[in-house]
């Protein structure tokens, strides 16, 4: 299984990086977790536009989906032999109305169903392509989702947006690598239930007994380096900060 960081900014873009958006290969199938802003321009250094299996979008915040409007004009006004074949979208209820009212002046109201094939996601495992995905409902304040991907005998989690709560640890329990949102400072921010600081990160990793953690999600107004160090006081495995374009294999 490998991962690849298309995306890592919290929020909006930073000039390093656009927002989250992260690719999950295994078998040749391609997984996309998320396409925020600047996502889709990324994600073709690493991807085709037509080479994404399904997508996985954690919640309908623009930073985590805007670009799927984008992602659309793609698909359906393909130059090269028409619109393209529709791929599993899944995400929380409302997905499609959310895109498409984003996008506006649609050609008509299921055009955007021709080519993304919405699944609505609830807590649970289901199969996609070579992968066991398990969601649960994190903390946020819209419905949103973390996720847990298995392949082979490894995981990975991802957070999504989430402030600190229990079905976080479910999802990260033994993981691998845990994909952790980091986006407030710890003896700063403190807003319930709607992200993590760099110390509660780390908290989880090392309750849930994450193998390695990598710190996301961590908007330009944040300090990376001060949310790496006070994940690295609690938690005793490898930290590290995610970068776009960088890859893991697991």
């Amino acid at each position: 299984m490998k991962l690849t960081v298309v995306g890592c900014s919290g929020s909006f873009p930073s000039a390093e990086s656009a927002c989250s958006s992260y690719l999950v290969e295994a078998d040749g199938f391609r997984l996309l977790l998320d396409m925020g802003n600047g996502a889709l321009g990324e994600l073709q250094r690493h991807c085709g536009l037509y080479d994404l299996d399904a997508v996985l979008l954690s919640h309908l915040h623009a930073d985590h989906c805007i670009d799927m409007c984008g992602y659309f004009v793609a698909r359906y006004y393909r130059h090269d032999g028409g619109p393209a074949d529709a791929i599993p979208v899944y995400g929380p209820e409302g997905t499609e109305r959310r895109l498409s009212t984003a996008y506006g002046d649609m050609p008509d109201e299921k055009c955007m169903s021709e080519v993304f094939d919405f699944r609505t996601l609830e807590p649970g495992s289901f199969t996609l392509g070579p992968f066991t995905i398990t969601t649960d409902r994190v903390s946020h304040p819209v419905e949103a989702f973390g996720f847990r991907i298995e392949h082979n005998g490894r995981t990975l989690t991802y957070s999504g947006d989430t402030g600190p709560c229990d079905a976080l640890l479910g999802l990260a329990a033994g993981t691998d690598l845990f994909l952790c949102e980091a986006s407030f400072t710890h003896g700063k921010e403190d807003i319930p239930e709607l992200h993590l600081n760099g110390r509660q990160a780390g908290e989880h990793a090392d309750r849930a007994g994450a193998g390695r953690l990598v710190l996301t999600h961590i908007p330009p107004w944040t300090d990376p380096a001060r949310n790496l160090t006070d994940a690295r006081a609690v938690f005793d495995g490898p930290v590290e900060l995610a970068t776009s374009g960088a890859v893991y294999e697991l």
